[in-house]
């Protein structure tokens, strides 16, 4: 009988490259991509959420794109269902599962086998929902919350004051999982986000975010996100293409150094550069004995 694949993490800042990384290894060990993004859950944001193209997703399968519409409902805890479906999906038909993403609340509410507490009241999410960023912060505060790494994110903040702080989680990761996480230079990481954010002005960015304003309203939480909110003076005529690119970079740096920081306290990671990391991953999957043998299907490379 064929032992269970194990599972393969991929993790860093925003732009660092663990797409590309995640597709390398799955294409030459037949695995899928399960995406640990808070923003490419939702249709119809593709541009701005800089999702895998339709080539990638023709070469590999990815999973937990597209799952929701923006402005419905979903949480962590649906992420973490969600993505311990399609592992064992994965594992089932005998393929190696990869998590990829920059989302750190997602990814270790797997590894970590987060547990997050009874359903919300509505009455009193409702009332949470009517507050603002602020005023969530200052409740956190007042309670003596820990503040979720992502302070800006309503979601979060209301989920940390309903559970009464942070989603616990066990002290050590579930078994038959390898984590690495990509480290980049700064002065690279940034050359990387502002050719991203040209790319995305290339590809019709601005088309994207008028329309979604159009479809799901600007106080969507789904469009808080870096580049529809920004983007959204340049719809509206307050702001040029270059201003809001070099916001865009600010924002983007801010929200790597965030990511780095949620990372950095998961001392298993194994951190280091793209090329590195593939042979650790490539040697984990190959000396894991215990794993069963991976049938590779080929040396492709991107």
């Amino acid at each position: 009988m064929q032992s269970v694949k194990p599972l393969i993490v991929i993790v860093g800042p925003t732009a660092s490259g663990k797409s590309d990384l995640a597709m390398t290894i799955a294409e030459t060990y037949d695995g899928e991509i399960i995406c640990a993004d808070s923003r490419t859950v939702y249709g119809g944001m593709d541009i701005g959420t800089a999702k895998p193209t339709d080539g990638d997703r023709s070469k590999v399968q990815h999973h937990l794109l597209d799952i929701v519409t923006p402005g419905q409902p979903f949480t962590a805890a649906d992420f973490k269902r969600l993505a311990n479906e399609a592992i064992a999906d994965i594992r089932a038909r005998g393929k190696l599962p990869l998590l990829v993403g920059g989302t750190g609340l997602y990814i270790d509410a797997v590894i970590f086998d987060y547990d997050f507490g009874a359903p919300a009241d509505p009455e009193r999410r409702a009332e949470l929902l009517a507050k603002s960023i602020d005023e969530l912060q200052q409740i956190c505060r007042d309670s003596h919350i820990e503040i979720p790494y992502n302070m800006q994110n309503k979601r979060h903040l209301i989920r940390a004051i309903e559970l009464g702080g942070l989603p616990k989680r066990e002290a050590i990761m579930i078994d038959n999982t390898f984590v690495v996480g990509i480290s980049t230079e700064r002065d690279v990481l940034k050359e990387r986000i502002k050719k991203r954010a040209y790319a995305m002005i290339k590809a019709g960015i601005l088309d994207e975010v008028r329309r979604l304003g159009q479809a799901y309203g600007w106080d969507n939480e789904a469009m808080t996100g870096n580049i529809y909110r920004i983007f959204r003076g340049v719809v509206e005529g307050t702001k040029t293409e270059e201003e809001a690119i070099e916001e865009f970079i600010r924002s983007d740096m801010s929200l790597a150094k965030r990511q780095r920081t949620w990372f950095k306290r998961n001392p298993a990671i194994v951190w280091g550069a793209p090329a590195d990391l593939e042979k650790r991953i490539v040697s984990y999957i190959r000396t894991a004995s215990h794993f069963g043998t991976i049938g590779q299907t080929g040396n492709k490379k991107r």
